[in-house]
């Protein structure tokens, strides 16, 4: 039998950065990882690159975190955007600054940053465990052990759960940390896929499978009501299924009732007012004035979307470009600015980037990241029920939320404070 002062369960962002922080005061840390490396979900963020937070107002920063914004207030002011920024830097990492204040390494490489939370740790003392844990345990309503798959119990004053949610499974986010919650008395609001993938009715998106749109408006709606419920612009890409890529993702995170339908409206030119764009198609059909229809849309629109595009306003395709009449040509234009589909649901939560629901923030203390029901027990980021928009929000809630226990365990076991 091992005795820590602090057992960090999850070796992923919130994990590190607590455990890290909590070694640094000096207290004993065991960080208790199931992967062969850490980090290996953090690995794929940004696409490789790591979305590592953004560099917004405090104010935008809560916009955009639509659930349970409010339990974040008191980790984000002790360890917020500009923190991590300078933590990162700190630690070699140099930073840069995209559309959307969207912060990611100058490198672009996702590595870079989990590398820093490795040497982070192991430069703070941490003892990094390759196992998984089996259960933690709790005697007259405090925090007294966990047992690993492995046979082995390892004796704590203090448990930090960073497992994650259940998106991206293969890296290691299984939903264990609910298990430990509920067994220990929890809540936990049922998970659900958010920044994920959108199922849509049809065909139409398949035959533009593999297209990406860049500079394009969406707006989501509910389709009984007509009630707007998001609105962006940016980058999309159609898939067999349906659609994804950032605005798509963000939108997702919106759609919570899936009791309710709704509407994607696609505005493919969003810098040309309708009269701009009809100008535009009148151009372009002088310049191809003896053409199919068909084949006058090349400068237009991407070869991928024509077809969906003649389809919709059911002109045939070889129609000449000279007969086609003034209120078809204004029609198309109206479709290049509002082309809807129908929502037909989610990919699966394996898909998702990030995991909705969690355990639930009434029964943990915000200040401390402590749970309210098992004395030495905390948690820590996306096991939690907070999530954000697509632009770096979650993971700056890992990191705020994982400093926050770190510290908060190491004051509990009489270590320096940071305040």
């Amino acid at each position: 039998m091992t005795d820590y002062d602090i057992v960090v369960v999850g070796g992923g962002p919130a994990g590190m950065m607590a455990a890290g922080t909590a070694a640094e005061t000096g207290a004993s840390v065991a960080l208790i990882e199931k992967n062969q490396r850490n980090g290996k979900k953090l690995l794929i963020t940004g696409k490789g690159r790591c979305n590592v937070t953004n560099d917004c107002t405090r104010e935008n920063f809560f916009a955009n975190i639509p659930v349970n914004p409010k339990f974040l207030y008191s980790a984000f002011s002790r360890f917020n955007n500009r923190d991590v920024m300078d933590f990162f830097e700190a630690h070699g990492v140099p930073l840069k600054v995209e559309r959307g204040n969207r912060v990611f390494p100058v490198s672009d490489k996702a590595a870079d940053i989990n590398n820093a939370l490795i040497d982070f740790c192991r430069k703070s003392g941490v003892q990094v465990i390759r196992d998984a844990v089996c259960s933690i345990n709790v005697e007259n309503g405090v925090i007294n052990s966990v047992k690993t798959q492995s046979g082995g119990e390892i004796t704590c004053s203090c448990c930090i759960i960073a497992t994650g949610g259940k998106s991206y499974p293969l890296t290691g986010s299984t939903g264990d940390g609910y298990i430990f919650a509920r067994n220990a008395g929890h809540t936990v609001v049922k998970p659900k896929p958010s920044l994920v993938p959108l199922v849509i009715e049809g065909r139409e998106c398949a035959e533009a499978q593999g297209l990406s749109l860049r500079n394009v408006a969406i707006k989501v709606t509910e389709s009984e009501s007509g009630k707007l419920i998001y609105k962006d612009f940016g980058e999309m890409l159609f898939t067999h299924f349906g659609m994804s890529g950032p605005i798509i993702l963000s939108a997702s995170s919106h759609m919570r009732n899936m009791n309710k339908q709704y509407k994607i409206s696609i505005d493919l030119k969003p810098a040309l007012s309708l009269e701009q764009l009809d100008s535009r198609i009148q151009r372009d059909f002088s310049e191809n004035i003896n053409k199919d229809f068909v084949n006058s849309l090349s400068k237009l629109l991407p070869h991928k979307i024509i077809s969906v595009i003649i389809n919709r306003t059911g002109i045939p395709y070889a129609t000449k470009v000279n007969s086609i009449r003034r209120e078809q040509r204004i029609a198309l234009a109206e479709l290049l600015k509002n082309l809807e589909f129908k929502v037909a649901g989610f990919r699966p939560i394996d898909e998702a980037i990030v995991t909705s629901g969690g355990v639930s923030v009434s029964e943990i203390n915000p200040k401390t990241m402590e749970s309210k029901l098992v004395e030495g027990l905390y948690f820590a980021g996306e096991v939690i029920d907070v999530d954000a928009h697509t632009g770096g929000f979650n993971l700056q809630i890992a990191f705020s939320t994982g400093r926050c226990a770190g510290i908060a365990a190491a004051e509990r076991m009489g270590y320096y404070s940071y305040d």
